[in-house]
């Protein structure tokens, strides 16, 4: 079903053969928490306990939208959708048809990003079936995802708020609300989804470079027999013929609307290779860049 930032996988998030059949489809490990998405603020307490003032505030300055909280578990949530942890993520989507699928189930859906493990997550439905097939039986169509990527992580379960992964609510936003900085990556026990050093990957290698660097790199490629392909909001000049181009918005929230949706055409069109000239890391930028990061990590296995 689609979600603002990307279409997700859904199951009843109570029922944990629903709650398997996601882990099955994906491919997924059953370590690896989900977030629950909920119709409205009102069902928190059904999921989470001693909820923190600045969990409110978020809250009401960002839901609906694409903001993830990890509160304290209430007893009773299936260790399925938590990864046996002591934590949650819940969020409440602002899409007009997950908000309509979420009002007919009645309670929380888990749902992560509706694509193999570690592969690109999808932003049109086409995508969806594409990669999982017949793996599921129901896609609800809902046009192109509004902002592209998944939503921004909060880690509110301890003493003070921690950004765990960057979001169209970024860190400035955040901050203002909360009249205070807030701290962005480092080291957490609470495990969250997109964290793994490799993720949102296509099956082309992925390297990230500064304009300049580009275009030799390419001409090695090119003249090694590798297809080569370049991703950037500007195409820089002197490229070998040879070179797919797949050119990004100049804005920033344009780039991250078209993310995924190029990295799945550079898989369409056969590159062997991709090189990246990433956005600057301020505001939105920072989530465009960690994705890029994650794409260009060594792959997970198997």
């Amino acid at each position: 079903f689609p979600t603002e930032t990307v279409y997700g996988l859904g199951a009843r998030a109570r029922d944990p053969r629903a709650v398997a059949k996601i882990f099955a489809a994906k491919g997924r490990p059953a370590d690896h928490p989900l977030i629950v998405h909920l119709a409205r603020a009102s069902e928190v307490v059904s999921w989470a306990v001693a909820v923190p003032d600045a969990a409110h505030q978020l809250a009401e300055a960002f839901w609906p939208g694409p903001l993830t909280l990890i509160l304290r578990r209430a007893p009773g949530v299936p260790d399925e959708v938590t990864g046996g942890q002591e934590t949650i993520g819940l969020r409440i989507p602002r899409h007009p048809v997950a908000r309509a699928l979420l009002e007919k189930v009645g309670d929380g859906v888990a749902a992560p990003s509706a694509n193999r493990f570690g592969r690109v997550s999808p932003t049109h439905a086409e995508h969806v079936s594409s990669e999982l097939g017949d793996r599921v039986e129901l896609i609800l169509e809902g046009g192109s995802c509004e902002v592209g990527l998944e939503s921004t992580i909060v880690d509110c379960s301890g003493t003070t708020p921690v950004i765990l992964r960057p979001g169209a609510i970024t860190q400035e936003m955040l901050e203002g609300v909360l009249g205070a900085p807030i701290r962005a990556g480092g080291t957490s026990e609470v495990r969250a989804p997109g964290l793994l050093a490799s993720h949102y990957a296509p099956r082309a290698s992925v390297s990230l470079l500064t304009g300049a660097e580009i275009a030799a790199r390419a001409e090695e490629l090119v003249a090694s027999g590798a297809r080569v392909g370049v991703l950037a909001s500007e195409i820089p000049e002197g490229l070998p013929s040879e070179v797919e181009r797949f050119e990004l918005s100049r804005d920033l929230e344009g780039v991250a609307r078209e993310l995924y949706a190029r990295l799945r055409e550079v898989d369409r069109r056969g590159v062997d290779v991709l090189l990246v000239v990433p956005p600057a890391e301020v505001g939105v930028g920072r989530a465009i860049v960690d994705r890029l990061r994650r794409a260009a990590a060594p792959r997970l296995q198997g």
